[in-house]
């Protein structure tokens, strides 16, 4: 079973007891989070799509931690201009763990 949700504006394919890195949200750690923008849900047998939500469908989920992404190295240069310019960023994460898929 599989579901697609919408998670702080990004669409993510969720299964049950598994972790996932989401944009950061602002909630503590060790508690627990619910979505119901639920865009599709899937079964073994058949797959709901919603339009453009399925109704009382939610995702329970539990926030593990707050965390940083990798460093991304931003580099800006014009040749023959002696322009260069150099800065980084690390994108602040959540990372959350599917408890439940509610149909």
């Amino acid at each position: 079973m599989f579901a697609i949700v919408d998670i702080a504006g990004q669409q993510f394919k969720v299964e049950e007891n598994n972790k996932y890195n989401v944009p950061k949200l602002d909630v503590e750690p060790d508690s627990t989070i619910v979505f119901d923008s639920v865009r599709i849900l899937s079964d073994d047998s058949s797959i709901n799509i919603g339009h453009p939500l399925i109704e009382n469908a939610k995702i329970e989920a539990k926030v593990i931690e707050h965390l940083k992404d990798d460093k991304v190295i931003v580099f800006k240069k014009k040749r023959r201009k002696s322009y260069q310019k150099f800065n980084t960023h690390r994108q602040q994460l959540t990372k959350i763990e599917i408890t439940k898929i509610i149909i």
